[in-house]
């Protein structure tokens, strides 16, 4: 299991290498590691998008 500062590095490096679409891409990772029964795994990427939208900010949807 990734830290919680581990969690928001990953969420930032992403928001600097995709943007906003880097959203997308950690949902799609949630997604594929549910469907191959990896669990905590897509935990921890929906925990990386929940950091992901805290730190884009209120003013984005």
């Amino acid at each position: 299991m990734m830290s919680e500062v581990q969690v928001h590095t990953v969420a930032r490096q992403m928001l600097e290498q995709h943007g906003l679409a880097a959203i997308a891409k950690a949902a799609e990772q949630a997604q594929a590691c549910e469907g191959r029964g990896e669990t905590d795994d897509a935990r921890e990427w929906r925990h990386i998008v929940d950091a992901m939208k805290i730190m884009r900010g209120p003013h984005q949807s």
